[in-house]
This record gives structure tokens, sequence and C-alpha cells, in this order.
């Protein structure tokens, strides 16, 4: 099974080799039938150190590194190319 891809906004790089992504999805209420947005925290390894709080991150799904952290950042220069 491919592994999944996630894009969001660095929120805090407060933690050592950690940083917390917010991603926002957007869908169609099925009753309502207007958009509606929802947004989660992921918490991302950064083994690198490299990201800040503002920026965007992609980040891929990992075998667990810690109780919080099943995901982590794909590199700046990966990300650059991949667009």
């Amino acid at each position: 099974m491919p592994k999944r891809i996630l894009e969001g906004v660095v929120v805090s790089d407060k933690g050592d080799k950690t940083v917390v992504v917010k991603v926002e999805r957007t869908f169609l209420h099925p009753v309502l039938k207007k958009t509606v947005r929802r947004s989660k925290k992921y918490h991302a390894h950064d083994e690198a150190n490299t990201y800040k709080a503002g920026e965007i991150a992609r980040i891929v799904e990992c075998a667990p590194k810690s109780k919080l952290k099943t995901w982590e950042v794909l590199p700046k220069d990966a990300q650059a190319s991949a667009n």
C-alpha cells in the first residue's frame, strides 16, 4: 500500500527533531451541501531541524518513531524538485 503524503503549514518547531504540521482539508457537507474546512495537526520527524514555523511542509507516513510521531517531513530539496 502506498504511503500517504500530506501538505500543510508548520505551526511549531519547538521540539528537537520534531515539527507540528497543520493540514487543512475541505469537503462537501452531506446535508447542507456547503463546503466545510477541517484541520488536523500532525507531529512529524524532522531529522535536520530544517523547517521553521510558517513554512509549507510535505509529510509522509512512516513507522512509529514515538508516541505521537508517525510521520516524517520530506527534505526541502525533494519538495522543490517535485513541484
